[in-house]
């Protein structure tokens, strides 16, 4: 490893949100229209070497009930008495402003949540970016107008069906893409007018913190935005709050289901646990796909709702495949992700490698082959993995298979016919992406009609990007769908108007 990690923020625009405590920067957060620091403090560490690289002001039950009051009785009226005009030209300022900032936010996301340079950097251009494209949310922003004379009792009258912004939406933002979840969310939220409030990751919430002082900076209304900085286990309260309208929480399936029973009657939209399969066909160009699956498998150490984590195989290119998928993933380079050659940084945390570890360990009692890696080299660091199971009845029992470990790993096997990999594929419990390799468009067709997940990628790893396609899960991966223009549905409410003209001599029918 190299030096010690520090965090060093060098824009000025940063520099009223946080104080010294020696090497440690003491983060404020904000609350409807005051940057606050509290005394109960959360420890930030890095997952380079586990340096505590700030503090974060924690807030307690009384501010979080004072905050909310302040979004929901003047915030959620002064962002929709912003113009939509103005609404999306603060958007385009916060763009200037992060594409400004660029190097502080790089550096942090590398420190805070282990992304190498290159992937640091491919965050902040997706969130200048999505940013920039919010003028393409307005496309399911309008209206419908309803004729009357359709049906004999509504002669004489016509309808207008707008939507509206519910008022209030809390963001659950998850570890992996800090940066951009927060900013897809919203966008897509208060280009409608709604205020926004955000519970950042406990891991990494400082890329949450250092977006809301650009939003405010540019102009976004003080009393529509707060940063409720507590616990996953402490946000039970804040999800059931009658106040908050609309939940958009992206996470695992577990913390869905936890939302979901907290939440009471609320508008969901949620992008939960995936792991998600590829299937390699025997015409499909192998080398292509072998590179792709091991990018798909590796990226940001795996830790990624659309990461590859079952590679389903025709028989025919079965053992070319292997041979090919583990000449691509020892390119791997798993190091410091401040180093330019890493290609591969650390998870999380260490628990994320325990979970690994014991998978694979498990799998490995019951009969598996691990092809290559799963070596610890570090608390946070782990070579990727890849793991063969030739027993289909073992392979539907084991942990790597049932559930979505969140890491570098992924289960390979054969099939014979295209409805045995479908029904592996189906299997799980998850169903938001798959990848299909292959040539032959009558069968890809077939595993189109029947696959069982949100978006398939045909000769392409999974890769959800800047939401210009619209991604969301069936089954335990989620409900609704985020993407440019898709996710607006889920945070505006329509509302119908009916005008009476009876007796007004406008419509004469015969």
């Amino acid at each position: 490893m190299n030096h010690k990690v520090s965090l060093d923020l060098r824009s000025p625009v940063f520099e009223d949100i946080f104080e010294k405590e020696g090497e440690v920067s003491v983060f404020k957060t904000f609350v409807a229209g005051n940057w606050v620091l509290t005394s109960n403090l959360a420890v930030v560490r890095s997952p380079i070497d586990g340096s505590i690289i700030a503090k974060v002001s924690r807030l307690d039950a009384a501010a979080i009930e004072e905050g909310v009051d302040v979004v929901y009785r003047l915030g959620r009226r002064r962002i929709r008495d912003v113009p939509g005009e103005k609404r999306l030209n603060i958007l385009s300022r916060i763009a200037d402003l992060l594409e400004k900032n660029a190097g502080d936010f790089e550096e942090v996301l590398t420190v805070n949540a282990g992304k190498t340079r290159k992937q640091a950097a491919g965050e902040v251009e997706a969130s200048i970016d999505r940013l920039r494209k919010a003028a393409l949310d307005l496309r399911k922003l309008q209206g419908e107008y309803v004729p009357g004379d359709w049906d004999r009792h509504t002669l004489e009258s016509e309808g207008i069906v707008r939507r509206e912004p519910y008022g209030v939406v809390l963001a659950i933002i998850p570890f992996n893409y800090p940066l951009f979840d927060t900013v897809n969310k919203f966008v897509y939220s208060t280009i409608p007018g709604n205020a926004f409030i955000v519970k950042p990751p406990s891991a990494d919430p400082l890329p949450v913190i250092m977006f809301a002082r650009l939003a405010i900076e540019a102009g976004f209304p003080p009393e529509s935005l707060m940063i409720a900085t507590l616990r996953g286990s402490e946000a039970e309260k804040l999800v059931a709050d009658r106040r908050i309208s609309v939940i958009s929480l992206t996470g695992s399936s577990e913390t869905g289901v936890k939302v979901m029973r907290s939440a009471g009657i609320k508008q969901l939209i949620m992008e939960l646990g995936g792991g998600d399969p590829a299937i390699v066909l025997a015409d499909a160009d192998l080398k292509s796909a072998a590179s792709k699956i091991a990018t798909g498998i590796t990226s940001y150490s795996g830790q990624r709702c659309d990461a590859i984590k079952l590679v389903l195989v025709e028989e025919p290119v079965y053992n070319e495949m292997k041979k090919l998928l583990v000449e691509e993933l020892s390119k791997i380079k798993v190091g410091d992700p401040r180093n330019d050659s890493t290609t591969m940084g650390p998870l999380i945390d260490k628990e994320a490698v325990d979970a690994m570890v014991e998978a694979i360990e498990e799998a490995v009692s019951r009969g598996a082959k691990l092809l290559y890696g799963g070596e610890r080299i570090g608390d946070t660091y782990i070579t990727p993995a890849l793991v063969e199971v030739e027993d289909k009845n073992v392979l539907r029992e084991l942990k790597l298979y049932k559930d979505e470990v969140f890491a570098p790993v992924a289960v390979i096997t054969s099939f014979s016919t295209l409805d045995e990999a479908i029904e592996l594929a189906n299997g799980r419990r998850y169903g938001l992406d798959a990848a299909i390799f292959g040539e032959s468009m009558a069968r890809i067709r077939k595993l189109i009609r029947f696959l069982e997940v949100g978006a398939i990628y045909i000769n392409e790893y999974p890769r959800h990007g800047i939401g210009y396609y619209p991604f969301g899960g069936r089954k335990d991966s989620g409900i609704g769908r985020e993407g440019i223009g898709y996710s607006i549905e889920y945070v505006t409410a329509l509302k119908t108007i009916v005008y009476n003209y009876r007796g007004r001599g406008i419509w004469e029918y015969l």
